[in-house]
């Protein structure tokens, strides 16, 4: 007989019986990883199941090629080949993170922890007083995730479909916040080319900044009104960034949300959660040790190769494959950076995902501009290192025409193999600029 104290509803006495476990107990469910795969499985599976793994061995030699100081073209190259397989596991564990955690984060995931090495590599950099370095790095990302990579995706989805689809709303979204990032360095430019009621002459190029053909008074005025308008635009970046992820995970979610055709099938993990935490916060702390070697021999090399820095800055993402190659082995840094997120957003596009493919791209190069770069301008305020977001008018207009171009392309929703060989080509003509330069 029911009485007064009976529930109403079957299932409210159902939720009465079994309340919420401990948060300890939460959290000893989620290490043990119940129902996923143990831990060694899934090191096993993380460290064992690629030949490209035994590139980790030259961590080791890459620590005693810094320490013992090696020849700098030596210890350049070892600590570009231990970072190789780092951005590859970093890649790995960040799939395995997102399958756990749905497919909503799966291409944030991918660009975040992908760009981790990029952070690691600029604040390492910038501690070091290599101001132009960090500037460049951060360009040719940019420009390697929305031309290279994104133009490779294209080509290589375009030999298995006709044309691919995608959110056109969301793409058009994220293009505009890649303008928007784009024209906070032209502004700093602009300052820099006709600063208010001082005359400016042309200078010459020197860190991150330019050296002027004018009274010291006038240099330290500008000098300070870059300082001023680069940190109040960091700030403001920042929070653009954090209210852009908001309205992506948030309120807007079905702006981002893929065509029922490119949902993705039941896929195994081979990883439990626990397991692909920990391994990207112990990949990510080689990779920062990795980074800081690699940084500490690039002025050394630069200088017996007669390499410029800003070449060696900017034209590092062009691939992967062209680590094989002498002529080009000393064309570095945002590859490295980037490998992580070349595979996977090309083989997105081959799958015909090209939701997540333009999420991969496009969200790293947004990340890189509205919190990346803000972030490391913040931090060299905090470190005492001026830098800023003045670019040369050179990269500025490099960078512009490059973001049009990627606007006109998705701007209607669609892409086949040809649009992705303008990216291309846009990229090889920046890299050739940056050659001769």
């Amino acid at each position: 007989m029911p009485s007064e104290s009976s529930p109403l509803l079957e299932n409210g006495a159902a939720l009465h019986e079994s309340p919420p476990q401990p948060c300890a107990r939460r959290l000893l469910s989620f290490v043990k990883g119940e129902g996923q795969p143990g831990f060694l499985q899934s090191y096993h599976f993380l460290f064992l199941e690629s030949w490209v793994n035994l590139l980790l061995l030259f961590i080791p030699l890459s620590a005693i090629s810094h320490y013992l100081n090696w020849d700098a073209g030596l210890r350049f190259l070892l600590s570009f080949l231990a970072i190789i397989p780092l951005a590859k596991l970093i890649g790995e564990a960040t799939e395995e993170l997102s399958i756990e955690l749905g497919q909503t984060l799966s291409g944030l995931l991918n660009a975040s922890f992908g760009n981790a090495v990029e952070i690691i590599v600029g604040v390492a950099a910038l501690l070091q007083g290599e101001l132009r370095i960090v500037q460049t790095s951060m360009l040719g990302s940019i420009l390697g995730n929305i031309l290279l990579v994104l133009g490779s995706s294209f080509i290589a989805g375009g030999f298995m479909h006709e044309h691919g689809e995608f959110q056109e709303t969301a793409a058009q979204t994220s293009a505009s916040l890649m303008t928007l990032g784009c024209i906070t360095l032209v502004i700093p430019a602009a300052y820099h080319a006709q600063p208010p009621n001082s005359p400016l002459s042309i200078g010459e190029s020197v860190g991150s900044s330019h050296l002027l053909a004018s009274t010291p008074d006038t240099g330290d005025s500008l000098s300070k009104g870059l300082n001023i308008i680069s940190r109040g635009t960091a700030i403001l970046l920042l929070i653009v960034y954090i209210s852009y992820l908001f309205f992506q995970l948030k309120t807007h979610t079905h702006l981002f949300r893929p065509p029922p055709d490119q949902e993705d099938e039941d896929k195994t993990a081979g990883m439990s959660t626990f397991a692909a935490a920990t391994s990207l916060l112990l990949v990510t702390v080689l990779t920062s040790f990795c980074a800081d070697w690699l940084v500490a021999s690039i002025e050394e090399t630069a200088e017996v190769y007669h390499i410029s820095k800003p070449f060696i800055g900017h034209v590092l993402p062009l691939s992967i494959f062209f680590v094989a190659l002498t002529a080009l082995s000393l064309i570095l840094i945002p590859i490295v950076a980037n490998a992580a997120e070349h595979t996977t957003s090309i083989w997105m596009a081959v799958r015909g995902k090209y939701e997540l493919a333009i999420g991969i791209c496009i969200g790293s190069s947004i990340q890189i501009a509205l919190f990346v770069v803000p972030l490391l301008v913040l931090v060299g305020w905090i470190s005492g290192h001026n830098l800023t977001m003045f670019f040369s008018d050179f990269e500025t207009i490099i960078l512009f025409v490059s973001v049009v171009l990627v606007n006109l392309l998705i701007m209607d929703g669609k892409c086949n193999y040809m649009e992705g060989l303008m990216l291309v080509t846009l990229y090889i003509v920046i890299a050739l600029a940056f050659w001769v330069d």
